[in-house]
């Protein structure tokens, strides 16, 4: 059993005990608090607590098997014992992949960022179109995407936009999808009939809640501006536009899209904890880098990750030397492939990684 996966079983254990606690049921805002973290670990620790029956159990049959005269009772043994050992053998596959894939097998929800880079209005063009894609790729899994921040640009591209992602597996699928994106292709605005080169970024950040990351309001300055300006600090009754500073660590927030004051830093809070999980996350894999440089999602927004050939309908990903020539059937939101070969590499990598960590010890 991994030391991870039983930590967690511990801490569940933890957490159930609290839930019959008078003193926690009496305080609504700590008894939320526990809830939500006792529901973050659930399918984990239900999980690791079926596999470690099945242990004693399979241990409790064999004593049957080896002890057992009569033949009849011999037979309903050995067959028990074989459901048993299938039974585990099936959880220990799951559990492997709750071991490799970390936190983001229990994640449903993230935030992405799309950026446009080098290439002007062809730029922001093709961060429409990468956006177009996910939103796509999204409607076919069923999950659920709410904007939360967009800036258009004159020809009807995206500068930039930030928006969530909610559903079963949507950031262990998605958070492959952190990097530069360049694209190769004839824009509209070209006569001659000219490949142009562009680019934009992609970030996939988990989505915190406030028992992941709490935030002092100390922590945080609030600047309020007309939505339809240049920005700045013009606090007033009609100002609806947010934006927040994380003054710890200089980190930028700002939200426009409702008409509500509420609303937009209710928006931006959401994208700040993001951000600051995934810093906390980054620092604590540093201190791991050996490992860290075997795999594919380290979420590295200066790293050329994908290409996109129009001319040639190909799509190449540069981490796992995977090309597919359907590169139209993509950008229709069908990534099924692609998803598949990057998580099938990324399992792989992880668990040679778990195996030298077992060795090394």
């Amino acid at each position: 059993m991994y030391p991870s996966l039983e930590q967690k079983l511990e801490r569940f254990e933890e957490l159930e005990k609290l839930l019959i606690d008078p003193e926690i049921l009496s305080d609504t805002a700590q008894l939320l608090k526990i809830q939500r973290e006792h529901g973050g670990l659930a399918k984990t620790a239900l999980m690791v607590r079926e596999y470690k029956e099945l242990e004693e159990n399979v241990v409790a049959v064999r004593e049957m098997v080896d002890e057992e005269k009569d033949p009849e009772s011999r037979e309903y043994a050995e067959a028990e014992l074989e459901e048993l050992l299938a039974r585990q053998a099936v959880i220990q596959v799951d559990l492997e992949d709750l071991v490799t894939a970390g936190d983001a097998a229990t994640r449903g929800s993230l935030i992405m960022e799309i950026r446009a880079g080098t290439g002007g209005d062809e730029a922001s063009l093709f961060a429409r179109d990468l956006f177009v894609m996910y939103l796509r790729l999204a409607e076919n899994r069923r999950w659920k995407v709410e904007e939360l921040d967009r800036s258009e640009s004159d020809v009807g591209g995206i500068k930039a936009i930030t928006f969530s992602v909610k559903g079963d597996g949507a950031f262990m699928q998605l958070q492959f999808e952190s990097g530069g994106h360049r694209v190769q292709r004839v824009p509209d605005t070209e006569t001659q009939g000219r490949i142009h080169t562009s680019a934009a970024t992609v970030a996939v950040l988990p989505e915190a809640d406030e028992v992941e990351l709490e935030i002092s309001n100390d922590e945080l300055r609030v600047d309020t501006y007309f939505a339809s300006g240049p920005g700045g600090q013009k606090v007033n009754k009609t100002a609806s536009a947010v934006r927040i500073t994380h003054l710890p660590t200089n980190t930028v927030v700002s939200c426009q899209d409702e008409k509500s004051q509420h609303k937009n830093r209710s928006k931006a809070m959401r994208v700040l904890r993001s951000r600051l999980l995934e810093m906390k996350q980054q620092q604590a894999q540093s201190e791991r880098a050996e490992q860290r440089r075997t795999l594919i999602g380290s979420g590295d927004r200066s790293q050329r990750i994908r290409t996109y050939n129009f001319p040639q309908n190909r799509l190449s990903d540069h981490r796992i030397n995977l090309t597919l020539y359907k590169l139209d059937q993509i950008m229709l939101g069908n990534l099924d492939e692609l998803i598949e070969n990057l998580m099938a590499f990324d399992r792989q990598e992880r668990l040679q990684s778990l195996g030298s960590e077992e060795s090394g010890k």
